[in-house]
């Protein structure tokens, strides 16, 4: 029985009773022959039995206990990848090694995510482990150069194609005229002559080819098979068949023999065809991070030693004071120290009315100031800029795998070994039955098998979809998590929203005071700011602002306390306030009767109603009002259109909550909510058998947002890029949960349709090719067509409009 040792890093443990706790935790399981915990330096060494237990299942033992695992993610430029193979090979590579608990590989993006343990592994070592697969993996940075190294790429290719065309033309016009139908086209001698066809040739096969026999020696050096095996073998197979036919007629003479040089020379030549578009349109794939890329200006203006400084925006540190023109970008997060102007969000939240700003406001790095100079104080910087957030999602979401992927995956890595199976029993049937003894009859429809099969196609049909589907999102401002969410929002039927802040503007303003039991509206204004101006609720606010407006001057409070979802209480000049609900008041015994009717008035009316009792007395009623959002009804009525049940959650009483309902035509509605049961009704639905979207405002509604199959944060500011959701909207507009469904929607059909066009592409070539129905340059020509069409057709959802 072999074992394994390994480190993990635990984050939590206080004493020396949760060290006691984990190591007593592990060495219960089965599989476990000793576990060490060590408080100081917070790890646990480990040695247990491969076969019996895995490392996944010690670190979920460990979160069980209350404990976390510490990771860190890496994220790697891997060249060199040129099929499905290629990339299954190096993700089981880094899934193999001790210390890495997860790794995808993107064969499309050409890069690699890795998580794992810093303490058992290093990224060189990682790095070390897939050179020797012959594949280059670094390090991506901040300022990656892998755009400048595509764009080389892209070069290199195109210059390999052009001379490997130049070469192979004479080959391709012999070719043409050996049916009977281009007899007539005249052909210079010297091009039927075996040894210039060689020497065209040989060039082609092992100078301009050579790049495929190094991955097909790496690959099954690694007991492996990938594109570089399939297209080295059959090339390889005419090429040499045609060199033996020459040399047998150079020394025996007779009739001129049909060669195959052409057939080897033209698959290559059009195999780098297929290379160079694929790489061109793959780059188009990475539009929406160079769009947003290009939105950070280089540079800023900073104060240094009293004196303006242009700095590159890498130099700009938290703290620096930025100078912002008229006209100009802001380069970085920060706060407005000096000045008052208005600036343009639109590119960031998708807002287009310009936002007024003055000491104090927070501004967004990438937005432009438009008429007014302002004095900026960096907040945050570089990578953690909301615009970098935003960049770093969709980077995140585009190397990600969806589970549909994972089907592609398994085909694609057995599929070479199959493939090369048929084509040796395609050879063997061929030369032993159809046609007894005839190696070149028999070489044709093997040749052709191992051209058209490559799995390239297969490979990229996933994640080229889910790349530019995530793109096109970013770009409207719903930002994707990963590939699995923007795979699973499509299977949504039911959809909860909360109402402060998603179907309102979640600025409520005070509209009504009305006293009682012999108060007035000044008195009763005053002892409710006093107590509210302790809280930063939003109802508190507006209670506060609303006193303030009126010009009330108010008492202080003390022993303030909020009771969740019922109201707040304190002393104000040695009295005790109460404001709250109907439920709150009654917990206190507070007689209400004569307040019934003004509530429900008020709640009709679709307001915020609270009562206010002083020393055991109702005193009165103070109404907020928070308004719809002007695209809230449009939005519903959409996602209403669309099939989907549309629900309404909020912590307001009903009568409120139905008043706002019915303005945005919603017919389902769940009051009186405190915020530990919202999570409940969302499982509550679960388990009905539906698919449930959370979307709310990312912070009281995070149980929800968490439990549900998809949560959506809503709203506009710096924080929206790092909310804790499946999905931010970027944007403070239900319509984007519609675009979030729709683009789910239109992205999973763009994938099933690579899909279904690289399963049915290799299922019809491959028996097409076995009947000797295929030429090899077609099957080349067949097999670089296909790579490129599943490229471009996801890249038809970059221009999907909703």
């Amino acid at each position: 029985m072999s074992h394994k040792e390994i480190t993990l890093h635990i984050d939590g443990m206080t004493c020396a009773a949760c060290s006691n706790r984990i190591e007593k935790g592990l060495q219960k399981m089965e599989g476990v022959e000793r576990a060490n915990v060590n408080l100081a330096l917070e790890r646990s060494d480990i040695k247990y039995d491969p076969e019996v237990i895995n490392e996944k299942d010690l670190e979920e033992k460990i979160r069980n206990l209350g404990y976390d695992v510490v990771h860190e993610k890496a994220e790697f430029d891997v060249q060199g990848m040129t099929c499905a193979a290629c990339s299954n090979r190096v993700e089981k590579k880094l899934n193999k090694l001790d210390g890495v608990s997860h790794a995808t590989v993107n064969l499309a993006l050409e890069t690699a995510t890795v998580t794992y343990h810093p303490k058992v592994i290093s990224t060189e070592k990682m790095k070390e482990a897939i050179s020797q697969l012959g594949y280059k993996m670094e390090e991506k940075e901040e300022n990656s150069s892998s755009q400048a190294h595509k764009e080389k790429t892209i070069r290199k290719q195109a210059l390999r194609f052009v001379f490997s065309a130049i070469l192979s033309f004479p080959l391709l016009w012999t070719m043409v005229t050996h049916f009977e139908w281009t007899s007539f086209i005249w052909i210079p001698d010297l091009f039927l002559h075996p040894w210039f066809q060689f020497a065209l040739a040989t060039p082609v096969q092992f100078i301009i080819g050579w790049p495929f026999y190094v991955g097909a020696y790496k690959s099954l050096r690694n007991k492996s098979a990938n594109m570089d095996v399939l297209v080295a073998m059959g090339t390889s197979a005419a090429y040499f068949y045609s060199l033996y036919l020459a040399i047998d007629w150079t020394v025996t003479g007779g009739a001129m023999p049909h060669l195959y040089f052409e057939a080897s020379a033209v698959v290559i030549t059009l195999v780098l065809l297929g290379k160079w578009f694929e790489a061109r349109a793959k780059g188009r794939t990475s539009h929406a991070i160079q769009a947003l890329l290009k939105l950070r200006p280089d540079t800023a203006v900073v104060l240094r030693d009293d004196k303006e400084v242009e700095v590159a925006i890498d130099q700009v540190a938290v703290g620096d004071v930025v100078i912002v023109k008229p006209g100009e970008k802001i380069p970085v997060d920060g706060e407005v120290i000096d000045g008052v102007s208005s600036v343009d969000e639109s590119m960031i939240t998708g807002e287009s009315i310009p936002v007024d700003k003055q000491k104090g406001d927070e501004v967004i790095g990438a937005t432009v100031n438009k008429n007014g100079l302002l004095h900026v104080k960096a907040t945050k910087v570089g990578k953690d800029t909301a615009l970098q957030q935003i960049i770093h999602i969709v980077e995140q979401a585009q190397g990600s795998k969806a589970n549909i992927q994972r089907l592609a995956d398994k085909v694609s890595g057995v599929f070479v070994p199959t493939v090369i199976g048929i084509a040796i029993l395609t050879f063997l049937i061929w030369i032993l039955f159809v046609t007894p003894g005839d190696f070149g009859r028999a070489l044709i429809p093997t040749v052709s098998i191992l051209v058209i099969a490559c799995p390239c196609a297969l490979g990229l049909a996933t994640p080229t979809s889910i790349m530019a589907g995530s793109g096109r999102a970013a770009e409207m401002g719903v930002l994707f998590k990963g590939g699995e969410y923007l795979e699973s929002t499509q299977q949504i039927d039911t959809i909860i929203l909360d109402k402060t802040g998603t179907i309102t503007k979640g600025e409520p303003e005070l509209t009504d005071v009305a006293p009682m039991n012999g108060w007035n509206e000044t008195d009763v204004l005053a002892v409710v700011a006093a107590v509210e101006k302790n809280s930063e609720h939003p109802l508190a606010v507006a209670l506060t602002n609303g006193a303030v407006k009126k010009g009330i001057s108010f008492p202080t409070a003390t022993d303030f306390q909020a009771i969740t979802g019922r109201g707040v209480e304190a002393k104000v000049e040695g009295k005790r306030i109460f404001i709250g609900t109907r439920r709150f008041m009654k917990e206190q015994n507070i007689d209400l009767a004569s307040s019934e009717a003004r509530m429900k008035q008020l709640e009709a009316a679709g307001k915020t109603a609270m009562l206010v009792a002083v020393d055991g007395e109702l005193a009165g009623i103070v109404a907020v009002s928070d308004t719809v959002k002007e695209t809230s009804k449009e939005a519903i009525v959409r996602l209403k259109n669309a099939g989907l049940h549309v629900l309404m959650l909020t912590g307001d009483n009903r009568q409120t909550a139905e008043a706002i309902a019915k303005q945005v035509r919603i017919d389902d509605v769940m009051a009186e909510v405190l915020p530990e049961e919202k999570s409940a009704q969302v499982e509550k639905l679960q388990q009905e058998g539906r698919k449930v979207a959370m979307v709310g405002d990312g912070m009281n509604d995070a149980p929800a947002l968490a439990l549900a199959d998809i949560g959506m944060a809503i709203g506009t500011g710096t924080d929206v890029a790092i909310e804790a959701a499946d999905i931010t909207l970027m944007r403070g507009d239900l319509n984007s949960v519609a675009d979030a469904i729709e683009m789910s929607q239109k992205t999973m059909t763009n994938i099933k349709q690579n899909l279904f066009f690289a399963f049915v592409y290799n299922s019809l070539g491959i028996p097409i090719a076995a009947l000797g129905l295929l030429a090899p340059w077609v099957a080349g020509a067949a097999m670089a067509f296909s790579s490129v069409s599943v490229v471009l057709n996801a890249l038809r959802l970059q221009r999907v409009t909703l």
